[in-house]
């Protein structure tokens, strides 16, 4: 084991291209004339570079961290390192014996038992038998899986999975172990408890992790430094707090909407929609994140209809379609639909949507039956994990009605 301030993981110069499309013309004879014949130029243009000059290090007994959007990389790099794969360029020394959890499962087999799972893991990492049994008990009452210990693994739910392979990884003493986003399958009280555990391997033991996520609250948690990814090429290294304000600016798009299709001709027309972490409905410019209160602003205007004939809804929809909750500012406040500008606010209390992208569908029912006017997608936006909570808040605004979809 490496001592602490050393370096654990130094890698240097690491690049990896991938060939697009099929390679394979089904014999040898014309696949080496496909590459005779085939254009150069065409054969670059095809090719990917999922890694492109990437250089760190890694001191012994640090936690550190890897973000970036799906595609920019990380799971390349943890597998060149782990030697799944080998680097196209570059090269990677590991100052001791690595652990990797790279998915659900990894290193498993389904038809041996948890126990029996757990030697071979143990075996794989090059323990002996004696150096598991000692550590046995400590990873069966970790991962709590103690009554299936002799059932096939290929019946564990994913998280009993999850659960034991951290388990054996954590505990069977790696001098590096590597952790990419198998957390995220376990729930929050199991999370915590390997956050635990990796801050004391790394704080008590002098044991190095790195840590790819999704979850920032995690990442800035257990993490000092941090490496943010993006499109195979490193740009940011540095503190936890300043890489994840790094990843957030750059993946996050302002929200856009559909007003010139939110008009009904002598009727009603959309001037403003909007969202934000601010009461100023016009601040469009901000992070919209999870963790505070977020303003859904809509102005619009109305050109004499009768109040009672209309009604304004909205349905937002995950990035799926699949439905959170609708609202009306006209549902119970028939003053909302009189002639002239309305300006009213839906607020959504912090914490009550997840990071992801949301879509904002628009109605205008007359009659509360028949829909006059429908724009799918009115406004698309993003919302990103930040941190705990910073305040709290009411589900409704004045003359706002919401009715929750599914249980959120």
């Amino acid at each position: 084991m490496s001592s602490v301030g050393q370096t654990a993981i130094e890698v240097r110069g690491v690049s990896k291209r991938y060939k697009l499309g099929s390679v394979s013309a089904n014999t040898f004879k014309k696949d080496l004339l496909s590459r005779v014949l085939s254009n150069k130029k065409t054969e670059l243009e095809s090719d990917m570079m999922a890694l492109d000059d990437i250089s760190f290090t890694v001191n012994a007994g640090e936690v550190f961290g890897i973000i970036g959007r799906n595609g920019a990389g990380k799971s390349t790099l943890l597998k060149i390192m782990s030697k799944i794969t080998a680097p196209s360029s570059g090269t990677i020394k590991l100052m001791g014996r690595m652990a990797s959890l790279l998915e659900v499962g990894t290193g498993f087999h389904p038809e041996l038992t948890g126990r029996e799972n757990i030697f071979l893991n143990g075996a794989i990492l090059g323990m002996t038998r004696s150096e598991i049994k000692a550590k046995f008990d400590e990873i069966v009452d970790f991962s709590g899986v103690e009554k299936f210990l002799d059932t096939p693994v290929k019946r564990y739910s994913s998280g009993m999975y999850v659960r034991l392979a951290f388990g054996v990884a954590a505990h069977l003493d790696p001098d590096i172990l590597v952790v990419d986003e198998v957390l995220a399958v376990g729930d929050v009280e199991f999370q915590k408890k390997c956050l635990d555990k990796m801050d004391s391997v790394a704080a008590g033991e002098g044991r190095t992790i790195l840590l790819v996520t999704h979850n920032m609250r995690a990442l800035t948690s257990i993490c000092k430094r941090a490496m943010v990814l993006d499109h195979g090429r490193r740009i940011f290294i540095g503190s936890a707090p300043e890489a994840v304000s790094v990843y957030e600016n750059r993946n996050t798009t302002t929200p856009t909407s559909r007003l010139e299709d939110c008009f009904l001709p002598g009727v009603f027309k959309v001037l403003d929609l909007n969202i934000s972490n601010d009461l100023n409905p016009h601040f469009s410019s901000a992070v919209l994140l999870d963790n505070a209160p977020l303003y859904l602003a809509v102005l619009f205007e109305i050109y004499n209809p009768k109040p009672e004939q209309f009604t304004l809804m909205f349905h937002l929809n995950d990035a799926e379609g699949n439905p959170i909750f609708s609202f009306s500012p006209t549902y119970f406040d028939s003053m909302a639909f009189l002639p002239g500008r309305q300006n009213l606010v839906c607020t959504i209390p912090a914490e009550f949507l997840n990071a992801g992208t949301f879509r904002l569908k628009l109605l205008l029912m007359r009659n509360e039956i028949s829909p006059q006017l429908s724009v799918d997608d009115a406004l698309i936006f993003d919302v990103l994990p930040g941190g705990r909570p910073v305040g709290k808040t009411t589900l409704l605004s004045r003359g706002m009605y919401a009715q929750g979809l599914n249980g959120n």
